[in-house]
């Protein structure tokens, strides 16, 4: 089984107090607080964004590195989990738009709005094109440790 989630490194900003985070996974990536919460919410949003534009652009995502010491696990928005699998899957294995389409029974157009960020695909159409490539999705929580 596989986390959705990518480390961040949280710290104090040099001139003022707000928190900045980085994502070692998304370079071009950062954001920032006035206290941890809020930039927990904004890791959360920026981690989102970062990952819809890799997407929509069919740029290269990392898969999460492993969390070094000091660094927090910030996970990836429910909506955009499965997308991002399916988007790695049909790389995994050179699996095209029109390729997935036919062993679907629908249109590359169908495919296309699967992987687009933009799109509220229904989770039962990317579960079935997930099971199509030899993956299933599984739901996990678990508590949060206390800040």
């Amino acid at each position: 089984m596989f986390a959705f989630s990518y480390p961040a490194t949280f710290r104090k900003g040099r001139q003022d107090d707000r928190i900045l985070v980085t994502f070692p996974d998304f370079p071009r990536s950062a954001t920032d607080g006035a206290t941890k919460a809020e930039a927990v919410e904004q890791a959360a949003g920026c981690l989102c964004s970062a990952i819809a534009f890799a997407l929509a652009y069919k740029e290269e995502i990392p898969r999460p590195s492993a969390s070094k010491r000091g660094q927090h696990m910030v996970p990836v928005p429910l909506w955009i989990a499965p997308k991002l699998a399916l988007y790695w899957r049909m790389r995994d294995l050179g699996v095209n738009n029109s390729d997935l389409a036919r062993k679907l029974g629908l249109t590359e157009a169908v495919v296309r709005r699967m992987l687009d960020p933009d799109h509220a695909t229904k989770t039962a159409k990317l579960e079935a094109a997930l099971e199509a490539l030899g993956q299933k999705v599984v739901m996990g929580v678990e508590d949060v440790a206390a800040c």
